[in-house]
């Protein structure tokens, strides 16, 4: 029964044919988290040879290639990023904390986008992968706001005002306690759904419709990926300001 559910709400897997739906339902995250990893790791080698390879001409690297290569592809994406970041967290912080953005970025596109591929599950429709996510977030900016203001960092949880704060502390610890909540089910509901709705309409009409559909998905990859890294960068720059 629980086999039929899972089939059904995913379509076919190539996971399936090694695995029983029960060991799918609980490991094929993971088996998936570690190939994304593993591709995170072939791009970036690819791109650090592309790069060693533009550092030997005469302009060290500095001028852009003349047409769309892989180096191209990720000096804009990582550009444009990191104009959000700055416009979000200022161009100290963007110094600081900019790479964890990035790898969050690109882990999240690459984990959202592979469950695009026929028979392949993305690891961000999974619970427990987003809410790990989540819950990394959580732990990193709140060790940004302890190394940047000290114990002073948990004044912001009183309030201004000393007689409110038994009130301020209790709506101040729900709201943070919420933020990798929300993280996890945001990202695991959105890209859950834009996965049925591929697989579905891939059974149903396996030519021409479902390219309308791959670039929605590729849409909603990339537009996850982004409200994710965005409310992390809106989140480092709160516990981030001094004046807590």
């Amino acid at each position: 029964m629980h086999e039929t559910a899972s089939n059904s709400e995913h379509g076919f897997n190539w996971l399936s044919l090694i695995f029983s739906g029960e060991d799918v339902h609980h490991y094929g995250h993971v088996i998936m988290t570690i190939a994304v990893m593993v591709l995170i790791l072939v791009g970036a080698l690819f791109a650090r040879l592309q790069l060693n390879k533009a550092m030997k001409r005469e302009d060290k690297g500095l001028i852009p290639d003349s047409k769309l290569t892989f180096r191209n592809l990720f000096d804009i994406l990582a550009e444009k990023l990191y104009g959000l970041a700055e416009g979000v967290m200022g161009k100290h912080n963007t110094e600081l904390y900019f790479p964890i953005v990035g790898v969050l970025f690109i882990y999240i596109f690459t984990s959202n986008i592979i469950g695009m591929i026929p028979g392949f599950l993305p690891p961000t429709d999974n619970l427990n992968t987003t809410f790990a996510l989540g819950s990394f977030v959580f732990l990193y900016y709140n060790y940004v706001g302890i190394r940047t203001s000290g114990i002073a960092y948990f004044k912001h949880f009183l309030g201004p005002v000393l007689w409110l704060s038994p009130l301020i502390l209790v709506v101040e610890l729900a709201s943070h306690v919420f933020r990798p909540i929300s993280l996890g089910l945001r990202l695991r509901g959105n890209i859950m759904g834009d996965h049925v709705v591929l697989g579905i309409f891939n059974d149903l009409t396996p030519y021409l419709v479902p390219v309308v559909f791959y670039g929605i998905g590729l849409f909603v990859s990339l537009i996850q990926a982004f409200v994710f890294c965005l409310m992390t960068m809106v989140y480092i720059s709160l516990s981030a300001q001094h004046d807590h």
